[in-house]
């Protein structure tokens, strides 16, 4: 007997689509923490109907991005220094579980990954800045051959982009960042594990410290 399934009234993609484009600009500092934002006027800058766009803000709102507003609409919601600490150390101890397994596979890192970092640090699209971060952690837990470790970080990116976003528009740091990269690819492929989690050890929480620190600046200076 055919199962008797309701139709889907809204295509996935376009779902995520508009998820992502919020996303993007929650992350790039376009949509600033506290601003308002109502389907109307997304669907009609996003040229797509008001229900993919309910999709995707609820999605963001499970994600922690936006908040309910009082009255109609949601508002993105504040960055959280002392929360971005907590997702920093969680997604440290799931990188250095990732690097050692890795380096006892003895992968080898697409060099590439590390050349189209510099390359990116060195521009100003701050979304090309994320993307290619986010891609070198992302080929270590494929490299570890564990697929429950990129699954568990993913939904600690989300977080991480966005601060991620706020800092990198005037962070002196952004090349320094690809050396550490390089010297953790390094130790994966010269099957040194303890090494490969010890840098990306000190890799998180030099970044952790660096990102909230400045995070405290840009809070700051954003302040009435």
């Amino acid at each position: 007997m055919t199962a008797q399934l309701v139709r889907l009234q809204t295509a996935p993609d376009l779902v995520d689509r508009v998820y992502r484009a919020l996303l993007d600009a929650i992350s790039e500092g376009s949509l600033v923490p506290g601003a308002k934002l109502t389907q109307e006027e997304i669907a009609e800058q996003l040229a797509v109907s008001r229900q993919p766009v309910l999709q995707a803000l609820r999605l963001l709102k499970q994600d922690g991005l936006v908040h309910d507003a009082p009255g109609r609409g949601v508002i993105v919601a504040p960055l959280d220094a002392e929360r971005i600490g907590q997702v920093y150390e969680v997604r440290g101890a799931l990188d250095g579980l990732a690097a050692r397994l890795a380096a006892e596979r003895r992968a080898v890192l697409d060099p590439k990954l590390i050349e189209h970092g510099r390359q990116t640090a060195r521009g100003k699209d701050i979304k090309a800045m994320i993307e290619a971060d986010i891609a070198f952690h992302n080929a270590i837990y494929a490299a570890s051959g564990n697929p429950l470790i990129g699954a568990s970080a993913r939904a600690h990116w989300v977080h991480l982009r966005r601060v991620m976003g706020a800092v990198l528009q005037s962070s002196p740091q952004r090349e320094a960042i690809w050396d550490e990269h390089a010297a953790i690819a390094a130790a994966i492929a010269a099957g040194d594990a303890r090494r490969a989690a010890e840098l990306i050890d000190h890799h998180a929480l030099g970044a952790s410290d660096n990102l909230r620190t400045r995070l405290a600046a840009v809070l700051t200076t954003t302040l009435p």
